[in-house]
């Protein structure tokens, strides 16, 4: 029991790390909650502030959910098995929590979908090249990012069965699902009126930029 409190305070203290919202202070003097859609995660920043610096927010957003995977890897000496799944998925969804909730922001967060890329490449490399990949895929053929991350989240879900990783992980697995489909019940309203941003769009303004 305390191993599993010391990985969801691990995760959730990794979660905390806003890059969006330092980076944003830093960089521009702006919060990024006051921008766009109003959420300090990595699609909020690209389609906000251009996709130099949303690719500066995605790469710390996965790192910190990949680094603290790692650490309960190292920390505990387990692996990707029905033996340490737990401890992984414990600490890796707390790293999600964190970023969508973080008590530094008064709870204000992002949508967890490039800190999930991190977390399950920390479960695996090639979850995580996976899970990349099925965003980059659904992205391009449906052309919403948001659609992208409702089919990781089922992914992930599918993994935890195929590979026998335990009912508790299918559970925490399910729970982010839930979660990320209520996070996005706006993008799916703004989907419907046909004002929610779409990767063709700003791919086009990028190309009038250069």
């Amino acid at each position: 029991m305390l191993d599993l409190l010391f990985v969801m305070v691990l995760g959730y203290a990794f979660g905390n790390i806003q890059a969006s919202y330092i980076l944003g202070k830093l960089l521009y003097k702006v919060d990024i909650r006051t921008l766009g859609h109003g959420n300090a995660g990595t699609s909020n920043a690209l389609e906000s502030v251009g996709w130099k610096f949303g690719l500066m927010v995605a790469i710390i957003d996965v790192g910190k959910g990949l680094v603290s995977v790692l650490l309960v890897k190292w920390i505990f000496d387990v692996g990707f098995d029905a033996d340490g799944a737990l401890l992984l998925f414990v600490n890796g969804y707390s790293a999600f929590l964190g970023h969508i909730y973080p008590i530094i922001m008064k709870f204000k967060g992002g949508k967890g979908t490039a800190t999930m890329v991190g977390i399950l490449m920390g479960f695996q490399p090639w979850l995580g090249l996976g899970a990349i990949l099925i965003i980059i895929l659904v992205t391009l053929i449906i052309d919403f990012v948001s659609i992208s991350s409702i089919v990781l989240h089922v992914c992930v879900i599918a993994v935890t069965l195929v590979y026998g990783l335990g009912w508790e992980t299918t559970l925490i697995a399910t729970f982010g699902l839930l979660l990320a489909i209520y996070l996005h019940i706006p993008n799916f309203k703004r989907i419907k009126a046909n004002t929610e941003g779409r990767l063709s769009n700003l791919l086009k303004k990028k190309f009038k930029k250069t």
